[in-house]
């Protein structure tokens, strides 16, 4: 005589407690991540709306070109000629407002760490102008 064996039957895996772990850990890192901005540039356009505006006379004007070199009103500088030249242009003037313009085809993060050196050097009046050809 021949006796089966009762067949054992395989349980089934349930994805509820990995979905409950998943949920828990989108939750945990929502909560712990910081949105806030840590690195913000304070940069104030409405008050610089164009280049004739009575504003900007007497401004330095520092232009960024599309290859990544500097100049200020219109003379050639390098990166630490940039930070003497206008180290000495604040010395004489400490409220001496400063104009970024970037010529077209310069890059945001390039125009960005421009402003983020001018506002280590000091600067507290910064604009930006629209770009040019």
């Amino acid at each position: 005589m021949r006796l089966e064996r009762p067949r054992v039957r395989r349980r089934l895996i349930s994805l509820t407690p990995l979905i409950d772990v998943v949920m828990i850990l989108l939750v945990f890192f929502m909560l712990a991540s910081s949105f806030v901005q840590w690195q913000v540039i304070a940069l104030d356009t409405p008050a610089l709306p164009s280049l004739d505006s009575g504003d900007v006379q007497g401004a330095v004007l520092v232009r960024i070109h599309a290859d990544g070199q500097l100049d200020i009103n219109g003379l050639a500088v390098t990166g630490q000629a940039l930070e003497d030249r206008l180290r000495s242009l604040l010395d004489r003037d400490p409220a001496q407002s400063v104009l970024v313009q970037p010529r077209r085809g310069v890059d945001l993060q390039t125009l960005v760490s421009v402003l983020d050196r001018l506002h280590r050097l000091g600067v507290e009046r910064l604009g930006v102008a629209g770009g040019t050809a």
